[in-house]
């Protein structure tokens, strides 16, 4: 179940970016937040997800590649409450001429939030076991 858990996290970041963004031709999207939102920062949130299905099979042995996912996921949940903050004030508008754009920026932060946990349960078990594992004994 945890390495399905890394796959999904890993296609929200894919397919979610292709989705989202109309295949990067959402200008909308780069608009609203351009540093996190530009085409090459939508491809480096493909790579991140692409990260996570790499280690889907592998996360025991690199817990603390995991934590890194983690921290990922903190910071764009950060960035996120932060625009909400900042600009939250045009998601009413925003709904009305696109939905798609609207519901991704009132949702995003959740995701990411969501998918640290886990990232974040999986490393704390990991290093739990490793140092409940006693060779010879």
């Amino acid at each position: 179940m945890i390495t399905i858990g890394f796959i999904i996290a890993g296609c929200v970041n894919f397919f979610g970016s292709l989705l989202v963004s109309a295949g990067f031709t959402n200008r909308l999207l780069a608009s609203l937040d351009p540093v996190v939102f530009s085409n090459f920062g939508l491809v480096a949130i493909m790579l991140w997800g692409l990260a996570y299905v790499a280690v889907s099979r592998s996360y025991q042995f690199v817990p603390y590649v995991v934590i890194v996912f983690v921290l990922e996921k903190l910071v764009y949940t950060v960035v996120w409450v932060a625009w909400l903050f900042r600009s939250g004030h045009q998601l009413r508008g925003l709904f009305s001429e696109a939905p798609l754009t609207a519901t991704f920026f009132s949702t995003y932060g959740l995701v990411d939030f969501s998918f640290g946990v886990f990232f974040a349960w999986v490393a704390a078990s990991t290093l739990r076991q490793r140092s409940s594992f006693k060779p010879g004994v």
